[in-house]
């Protein structure tokens, strides 16, 4: 069973820096193409960025592009969302979460989660 634990989130102030981490178990990081995820009160789950397996290909949203990093470390089993310049609006419940296969209209198909870990940025 693939399980997902995220952590590095905290209260920062804006222009700050954060490092969130996922390390997987049941599996490896590498088997999987990873992805983060946020969700914020009424709002619904917004994509971040992804991290392809094996190529190591990285995809990000406009929200996090050019401020955002999603790198793996396979030794690890963890792969982490390094964000800088953190703003009021990046205050969300930060997930990670692993694709093996893509659906029928090719978009990868997350089928585990974590938990989350809470990202809180006052001005």
């Amino acid at each position: 069973q693939v399980r997902l634990l995220e952590s590095g989130g905290g209260l920062v102030q804006a222009g700050d820096s954060l490092r969130l981490s996922c390390v997987v178990s049941g599996g490896t990081s590498s088997s999987y193409t990873m992805g983060w995820f946020r969700q914020s009160p009424g709002k619904e789950r917004e994509f971040l960025a992804h991290i392809r397996r094996s190529t190591n290909l990285a995809y990000y949203a406009d929200s996090v592009k050019g401020r955002s990093t999603i790198t793996r470390d396979a030794a690890k089993k963890t792969v982490y969302l390094q964000m800088n310049s953190l703003k009021p609006e990046d205050t969300a419940v930060y997930y990670c979460a692993a694709s093996s296969r893509r659906d029928q209209s090719g978009r990868d198909r997350y089928d585990y989660w974590g938990q989350g870990t809470q990202v809180t940025v006052s001005s």
